[in-house]
């Protein structure tokens, strides 16, 4: 199929894990990786959408202030998890700044443009939400890199 994602058997991976779900090589030479960051096992668990779309406003924000190769960061419609899409960042370097962005969100005290004037859903939001499902992912750090079951 045309969707990389759908190509994945998702009866074999054990989330949480992260992963290079596609790599895209630009006109110009620039090389674009987009990572699987998923949370919870597909088809078993899933994200609450108040603390997905918390853990996505806090992370595009977070994770800008270690890196500006992020492109962007966007949840899965299935809820499990997240795709990142850099510019170049190898997973060696992802890995450590995702880390120190999670980190980052269990000490926030809010959730950034959590509001009607900047946000499309500003009242759907859970900052307690978002910090259990990083907390649970941060918890497993040491299986990120183990996809497959």
């Amino acid at each position: 199929m045309n969707v990389e994602s759908f190509n994945l058997d998702h009866t074999k991976v054990k989330a949480p894990y992260v992963r290079i779900a596609d790599t895209k090589e630009l006109p110009g030479g620039d090389v674009l990786i987009k990572y699987d960051v998923r949370f919870c096992q597909p088809n078993c668990d899933h994200l609450e959408t108040d603390a997905i779309h918390s853990i996505e406003h806090m992370t595009a924000e977070h994770m800008r202030n270690h890196t500006d190769k992020l492109i962007d960061f966007s949840p899965m419609g299935c809820q499990t998890g997240f795709y990142a899409i850099t510019l170049g960042l190898q997973p060696k370097k992802f890995l450590a700044i995702l880390e120190q962005t999670m980190t980052d969100l269990l000490d926030a005290s809010e959730v950034p443009a959590a509001n009607e004037i900047q946000c499309g859903w500003g009242a759907n939001h859970s900052l307690e939400g978002a910090k259990a499902a990083v907390r649970a992912f941060l918890e497993r750090r040491d299986e990120w890199e183990q996809v497959m079951a």
